[in-house]
């Protein structure tokens, strides 16, 4: 009593959203850290003469705004996936009571290519057929329905919209506590290139990726954003 489902602890539940926040961390590091560099690669001209507050007011608009239409995105692609798989599901529910007998086949087919003797395919495929949802979940290659599936599309755009207003708040940090010129985007960066790496632990706290490549694709991925933006920002020098 009491105790988590295997792989339903803290590792386990992070990974269920895991991309969700790698995504929408990463998507909100980025973008707002290529306004960040955009005004900074623009130098004396652009960023100076406008200074920290039309970084803020352009990074939170943009924070805000993309984390809501991608949290509203996220959302609206889980919930089309999930309708998706339903109607394919109702589908081969239908088929299979048509044609009991040929779905059988099938399933025993299937099972014998993943290298079950016939004898033992044509058991287990007996046994499926006398279940005929969890027949179709076979079909469907998965076990069953996962529980509070249909709680899954809001969990995904809650953690979407959250990692990218955390993380994304990062680049923004140094401006939004009066710092400003060169050692605000210092700051800015620092704090950007800690968010990824941030981002990159998670990867290997709750995957099996080796802690260098987690981090460094992490990493690699933001930096190569930033360098975009700030090549486009000094097109404007």
């Amino acid at each position: 009593m009491g105790e988590a489902a295997p792989g339903k602890g803290a590792a386990g539940r992070l990974g269920d959203v895991l991309r969700e926040l790698v995504y929408g961390g990463n998507d909100g590091v980025v973008t707002t850290f290529a306004i960040v560099a955009g005004f900074e690669g623009a130098g004396a001209e652009g960023a100076a003469e406008v200074g920290g507050a039309a970084v803020l007011l352009f990074g939170l608009a943009n924070l805000f705004a993309d984390a809501t239409a991608m949290g509203l995105g996220a959302f609206l692609a889980a919930r089309s996936a999930d309708d998706v798989s339903r109607a394919r599901h109702a589908v081969r529910e239908r088929a299979r009571a048509a044609d009991p007998e040929g779905a059988r086949a099938d399933v025993a087919a299937a099972l014998r290519a993943r290298g079950l003797e016939a004898e033992d395919a044509q058991a287990m495929a007996g046994i499926l057929a006398r279940a005929p949802e969890l027949d179709a979940d076979f079909a469907d290659g998965r076990l069953g329905p996962a529980p509070a599936e249909a709680e899954r599309p809001v969990r995904g755009a809650l953690a979407t919209f959250a990692s990218f207003v955390t993380c994304g708040a990062a680049p923004l940090a140094p401006y939004l506590l009066g710092v400003s010129g060169d050692a605000a985007f210092g700051l800015s960066l620092t704090a950007s290139l800690g968010a990824l790496a941030g981002l990159g632990l998670l990867r290997w706290r709750v995957s099996d990726l080796p802690a260098a490549r987690a981090l460094g694709e992490t990493l690699a991925v933001g930096i190569a954003c930033g360098a975009v933006a700030y090549a486009v920002g000094l097109a404007f020098r």
